[in-house]
């Protein structure tokens, strides 16, 4: 086999296996020799999952005199509890531009500077997950996908259209169906060949107009305005790019689902469930390898038939919303063990498991009620190199993003820096 064919144009070229999940006949095989063969590592992937309102203090993190392997695990993280050698949790670190109660994700994965830009009252920069999605994102069907809930209002996470942001800083859209997302993954496209390359050829002439009368007007502007039209490009660029990945996988069929399509109309907890699903589904068929998933609030809390609103849960004290406060995080830990438990199940071509090529990240940018120190923060997987099975504090308001450009250097990314952060934790790297 050719070492330089990738899985997208062998399945361009194939007529009997397309339809097919990756199997070990097709499976990224280089030969040394006829008598010798050696897979190919599997992919390196990402998944971000974030909460809204954060976490139980008193019953969430471990206690801080107890770090390394030997904690005990809080009442909080009790699910957990089989998978304590396959997780580490960091204290320590926040968003020091962060200053909004309400907003437990739109910072979450940027760490930007709020006042960056002078006369904007918010401005974000580019997420995390995006920054592995330039490099991760290349030679699968999509870059990255992002996943939301349909929850509304209150859940504690303020602006944006998912866990993603841009380069730009522009919100990115996410999923908030179930089943529209299925079908994006795995559905044949319905509409014959021509006509989709005949959409992507208007599109790219209606792109060509625009930019052309946008030239027009470029000179003698004012600095401010150069700012916007640059900007008005960028935007330009962006969908340039998505519209050649669209063209590259025209004709390339979508792998067969390994899942069932979801039920209609979950909510809460159900929904959860089925978005872990869809997450280890995408992963595993190298449709993307990078995630966010912007997780239900209210609506967790209403499947969990807890009545105060997921806002005053977050005001809790002892008593109903404590006690909801610790009912909602143990089932968190219960959905996120299960999650664990589908990608350590899930096997690689190379026998290993899905689990050990994933890096994961569960947490929040509100730590506790309103608290915007100490993020509660859940690493796992082995698609980072991270050191696993620790209790981690760190100094007091140490960078998130430090954590985050740790996570992206052990994946072998390229990457200098991100947001605020002054260099990677040492203490993760295994």
């Amino acid at each position: 086999m050719n070492p330089k064919i990738n899985r997208r144009h062998f399945l361009r070229g194939t007529g009997a296996l397309i339809a097919l999940p990756a199997l070990e006949s097709i499976g990224f095989r280089r030969f040394a020799s006829a008598a010798a063969t050696a897979p190919l590592a599997p992919p390196k992937r990402m998944a971000f999952m974030g909460m809204g309102f954060g976490v139980t203090k008193e019953t969430w993190f471990p206690d801080l005199s107890q770090t390394g392997a030997d904690y005990i695990l809080p009442k909080g993280l009790a699910p957990l509890a089989r998978h304590k050698a396959d997780f580490t949790v960091v204290q320590g670190c926040a968003n020091k531009f962060s200053n909004e109660a309400h907003w437990g994700s739109t910072y979450w994965l940027t760490g930007a500077n709020r006042y960056a830009i002078p006369g904007q009252s918010m401005s974000n920069s580019i997420s995390v997950d995006q920054v592995a999605a330039q490099q991760l994102g290349r030679d699968t069907r999509f870059s990255s996908i992002q996943l939301d809930t349909a929850d509304g209002s209150g859940s504690g996470h303020g602006p944006g259209l998912s866990l993603a942001w841009d380069q730009r800083g522009k919100p990115i859209a996410g999923f908030s169906d179930p089943v529209q997302l299925f079908h994006k993954l795995f559905s044949a496209d319905e509409l014959p060949l021509e006509q989709r390359q005949e959409a992507i050829a208007k599109n790219r002439s209606v792109l060509d107009a625009v930019l052309t009368e946008a030239k027009r007007v470029q000179r003698g502007l004012t600095k401010t305005d150069t700012d916007k039209i640059d900007e008005y490009f960028q935007g330009i660029r962006d969908i340039e790019t998505r519209l050649k990945k669209d063209e590259d996988w025209l004709n390339v069929p979508k792998i067969e689902s390994p899942m069932n399509e979801p039920k209609q109309g979950l909510k809460g907890r159900d929904e959860i469930k089925v978005m872990y699903d869809l997450i280890v589904a995408a992963l595993q068929t190298d449709s993307t390898r990078v995630m966010t998933y912007r997780m239900p609030g209210q609506a967790l809390l209403t499947s969990m038939d807890i009545n105060p609103s997921s806002h005053n849960v977050s005001h809790y004290s002892p008593g109903e919303r404590m006690q909801a406060s610790q009912a909602r995080d143990k089932v968190h830990a219960d959905l996120l063990a299960g999650l664990i438990d589908k990608l350590k199940a899930t096997k690689e071509i190379d026998g290993s498991s899905l689990f050990d090529h994933v890096a994961l990240a569960f947490g929040s940018n509100i730590s506790s009620i309103h608290y915007l120190d100490n993020c509660p923060t859940i690493l796992a997987g082995g698609g980072a190199n991270l050191k696993l099975g620790q209790h981690i504090v760190l100094p007091k308001d140490t960078p998130l993003c430090n954590v985050w450009l740790t996570m992206l250097r052990g994946m072998g990314l390229d990457v200098e820096r991100h947001g605020d952060s002054s260099g990677v934790v040492k203490e993760l790297r295994a």
